[in-house]
């Protein structure tokens, strides 16, 4: 076979094998389109007893919530709820409740609404960003709450987020700044966090580790 010969065949080969990957790369495309679902067609495959999160057109499924976790959620809307009725006409929502974004629709352990935005508030999911949202992590969740929901909801614009590990025993809280970033907040001198978006809400940060019974914590709070 003459040299020119070869070249012509070897460009042919890689032509057609350029060919082949494009067509499998174009299938491959049409077969991840077509498995996407919608937000609707989401709704319509869960039911209230579903734990699971719409992102980017695929569905995820949450894993088991462990007892340390129920028990800081439980204090948490023990509290909230009654400062909630006694301060704002707000509403407190813990999970299963979703909170659709741009593309995805999140299942925080807990948010509040504000009573200006409550005409965001469809019967079985959120229009739009919470005003606080709080996250428990988990060992299965860390990434995602640190890092995921950490910037979607920065992007979204929820102007207050509390980031809560019972098993480290560590919280934190961030508020936007004049930029729409989150900036940590610490607790005051006393270990006493200090709400933005509830106003004169405070919250003794050992109390989430080691929690006084809830009609001591609303006494203590002034709500009793």
């Amino acid at each position: 076979m003459s040299k020119k010969l070869k070249e012509v065949s070897l460009a042919y080969g890689r032509t057609a094998e350029m060919s082949l990957r494009q067509r499998l790369l174009d299938l491959l495309e049409v077969e991840e389109k077509a498995s996407q679902m919608s937000f609707e067609e989401f709704l319509n495959s869960v039911d209230e007893d579903t734990h699971a999160e719409w992102v980017n057109g695929e569905m995820i499924m949450a894993g088991p919530a462990s007892r340390r976790h129920q028990e800081v959620v439980k204090f948490l809307v023990a509290i909230l709820n009654v400062y909630v009725e006694e301060h704002t006409q707000g509403v407190i929502l813990p999970a299963p409740f979703l909170m659709r974004l741009e593309d995805t629709a999140r299942e925080p352990d807990l948010i509040f609404l504000a009573a200006q935005h409550q005409d965001r508030l469809h019967e079985t999911y959120l229009e739009g960003p919470a005003d606080l949202v709080v996250e428990i992590i988990s060992p299965e969740s860390f990434g995602r709450d640190r890092g995921d929901k950490f910037h979607e909801y920065e992007e979204a614009g929820i102007p207050e987020y509390w980031l809560i590990d019972p098993i480290r025993e560590r919280a934190e809280f961030y508020q936007v700044d004049e930029q729409n970033r989150y900036q940590l907040v610490a607790p005051d001198e006393d270990g006493v966090y200090h709400a933005a978006e509830l106003p004169d809400f405070t919250l003794p940060v050992d109390w989430l580790w080691d929690p006084p019974s809830i009609l001591q914590a609303l006494k203590s709070l002034g709500f009793i």
